[in-house]
């Protein structure tokens, strides 16, 4: 017995493609003359799997060189009852790559997009606490992405939670052809927005309204929904949250909506952020710090020294949650161009809230991704909706023809009651001509002239060509009718089965001519007629769920990536960690140190998994050595900015402060803001003073006495 066993090298090979490395057997090696034949491995723990397709447990690969192992036998052994043979061949391979699964193989990652239909918000009736002893403010929440409305209650009564929330979205359509007029959908009762992808708008640019028409709408559908039935105005307080260092533009056309469409007694601005701070905040918590606020549209940092906001030192990044579902869309469809219908915004956005985090080392993370076992356990599979009908069994030709014959009889029933239809009311209508034209020959000339008028006609030259006309249709649609039933006929005869004739061969041909034609049968065997066999349901040859499944990988973490890196989709602007130590370096070193021991982060785009440690991480690397800060996240990131406004007009309501009544609109005008702890800072509009005319007067006559000093 040969102590070495031969290995073809094309049987190794075979068994290498399905690996998850190609090129496990580098180069040329030639057969040794003792049966020893020495291969390269690329990756050491895939000796194990060599070694038992190879032979077994009576096989053993050892290390004859650098990189280079030999296949050996071994003599079969008694398996070990105490303990499990030691594994020297390196990790277990993954489950799907040329082995087995192990017992505790990773849980497979497959999620479905969920699709969700939005519900119409109802018509809600607002209690009685809500009324008396005085009307309780109505707090919105207008932000880009979404709505929020509720009240501002301290009755228990009365939820102390937005009781509308909806997409700041409105479509109009144009109406119909019949005399429709345009109807208008807001919010929730769009039901679905792909569908109106191209008729949704919005009245935000970013994060500033600019629409005041479509903004009126979300307002209509707010008040409606909460019940608010006075008449002909809303007398409600309201507290609506606007951008950080809103225009005054867009404030004075938001107050003009407000006080002269809606007749409001008085109103208050706030920032949403500063909002959320103001909820968040507890007992020995400072009161200055650093906000950073990511929402839909765009990302700032605020510092609050003092309770109060630092305008002049804001920083705006315009990227948000926006940006990152349409990069992630462009991925996926360069991914899967065979599935570009499919991945729409909102399964994107679906994708960015469930399946998406921010990674704490962005280029180490990367490198995690290229290892397959790292990236087997970690790829989330997104099942698209699919049909099994559409690439199933075929159906066998006989159904074919029966269908195809179903649809031509149906076909033929339908043109044929046309035809009848056409027939009978050409019929009926040469009657009538018939008729009018026995009135012309019986000299019932009043009558005549009578039924011409009601006919349209002018003439019975007329009259004659149009019954000449309709006898020619009537005959023409009776030879058609005629045809199409000969047709039919003609295709049933068609349809059955030809029976040769076997009496005349029988009867005709001799012995010895029927025993030639025998000799000469198998030579024309190939060319009789088979009977058809019954077709098989035809399997796919892949599976059809895995073809429409998006495997995220590294998408995971390239979306959310952009707030960080911006110049991933190319934008030329600077990135959180940058435009913080910006904002930080506008300041002191020892108020510096007082902004950091606050940094807090809001907004739908901070409630990734990892955006707290990737700031610490970025605030370790800009700070000093051996200095100290601290990063809290709000509560709940996207309602805080209600629940701080709620808060606030529970604080003041009986106060003047930060409420701008309509005396002090008809007084100062629309852009006019009242601070507050949560308010921006108002800035008035400074024109500059123009010199007075009479002064001009007297120069303009000294220049005018002298021409020669003006030349």
């Amino acid at each position: 017995m040969r102590p070495w066993q031969r290995v073809p090298r094309a049987a190794v090979a075979a068994q290498c493609q399905g690996l998850e490395q190609p090129g496990l057997v580098e180069g040329p090696c030639p057969w040794q003359g003792d049966g020893m034949r020495p291969f390269k491995v690329s990756l050491s723990h895939r000796l194990g799997l060599l070694s038992r397709w190879l032979g077994g447990e009576h096989t053993k690969l050892s290390h004859f060189g650098p990189h280079t192992f030999k296949i050996s036998s071994i003599p079969s052994q008694p398996a070990p009852t105490a303990a499990a043979p030691e594994r020297r061949c390196g990790p277990a391979l993954p489950a799907g790559r040329g082995r087995s699964a192990p017992a505790m193989a990773a849980p497979t990652r497959v999620f479905a997009f969920r699709d969700a239909r939005w519900a119409p918000d109802p018509v809600l009736e607002p209690g009685a606490a809500v009324r008396s002893p005085q009307p309780a403010p109505l707090v919105i929440d207008n932000g880009s992405f979404q709505t929020r409305a509720g009240w501002a209650c301290p009755d228990p009564a009365v939820p102390a939670e937005p009781l509308l929330r909806f997409r700041s979205l409105a479509a109009r359509s144009r109406g119909a052809r019949g005399g429709a007029g345009a109807e208008t959908q807001v919010g929730n009762d769009l039901g679905s927005p792909e569908p109106l992808r191209w008729l949704l708008r919005s009245p935000f640019d970013r994060n500033v309204p600019v629409q005041l028409e479509l903004q009126e709408l979300l307002l209509d559908h707010v008040f409606q929904r909460l019940g608010v039935s006075s008449q002909g105005c809303v007398d409600h307080p309201i507290v609506l949250t606007e951008a950080v260092c809103n225009p005054l533009y867009s404030r004075q056309m938001m107050s003009e909506l407000l006080f002269e469409c809606y007749q409001v007694p008085k109103v208050s601005y706030g920032v949403d952020s500063l909002y959320s701070f103001y909820h968040n905040r507890r007992q020995n918590w400072p009161c200055s710090g650093l906000v950073i606020s990511s929402g839909y549209q765009c990302t700032h940092i605020l510092p609050v020294l003092e309770s109060r906001l630092d305008a002049k030192n804001c920083k705006r990044i315009n990227l948000g949650g926006c940006q990152a579902a349409v990069y992630l869309q462009r991925l996926l469809q360069l991914k899967y161009p065979g599935h570009f219908a499919a991945i729409t915004l909102s399964r994107m956005e679906e994708i960015l809230h469930e399946h998406s985090y921010v990674a704490q080392d962005y280029i180490e993370e990367l490198q995690k991704w290229r290892c397959p076992d790292y990236y087997e356990n970690n790829v989330h599979k997104m099942q698209l909706p699919f049909s099994n009908k559409l690439l199933g069994s075929t159906v066998a030709s006989e159904e074919k023809q029966e269908k195809r014959q179903q649809q031509l009889r149906r076909l033929q029933e339908l043109n044929a009651r046309r035809r009848e239809e056409k027939l009978q009311l050409d019929q009926e209508r040469l009657d009538r001509l018939l008729y009018v034209q026995e009135l012309l020959e019986d000299g019932q000339m009043d009558q005549f002239h009578k039924a011409l008028v009601e006919l349209n006609m002018d003439s019975a030259e007329e009259l004659q060509s149009y019954i000449n006309k309709l006898s020619l249709s009537v005959e023409q649609t009776k030879q058609k009718i005629l045809q199409s039933e000969v047709n039919i006929e003609v295709d049933v005869v068609d349809s059955k089965p030809e029976t040769p004739d076997l009496d005349v061969l029988g009867s005709e041909q001799s012995l010895e001519d029927v025993e030639s034609i025998n000799e000469f049968e198998p030579l024309f065997a190939e060319e009789q007629p088979e009977v058809e066999k019954p077709v098989a349901a035809v399997q796919p040859v892949f599976n059809l769920a895995e073809y429409h499944q998006l495997f995220l990988g590294t998408e995971r973490i390239r979306a959310p990536e952009i707030v960080f890196q911006p110049s991933l989709i190319g934008e030329d602007q600077a990135g959180i960690a940058e435009t913080m130590q910006y904002v930080l370096e506008r300041y002191s070193k020892e108020q510096q140190a007082l902004l950091v021991q606050n940094v807090f982060l809001t907004g739908g785009n901070t409630m990734y998994p990892g955006l707290k440690a990737r700031i610490q991480k970025e605030l370790l690397e800009m700070r000093p050595f051996q200095s100290s800060f601290q990063v809290s996240l709000a509560s709940s990131p996207v309602l805080d900015a209600w629940y701080g406004a709620r808060d606030w007009a529970v604080e003041y309501m009986n106060r003047e402060e930060g409420w701008i009544s309509r005396k002090d609109y008809d007084e100062k005008g629309g852009e006019y803001l009242k601070e507050h702890c949560a308010s921006n800072v108002y800035v008035p509009i400074r024109l500059p003073k123009q010199a007075p005319r009479a002064a001009e007067a007297p120069s303009r006559a000294s220049g005018t006495g002298n021409p020669s000093e003006q030349a």
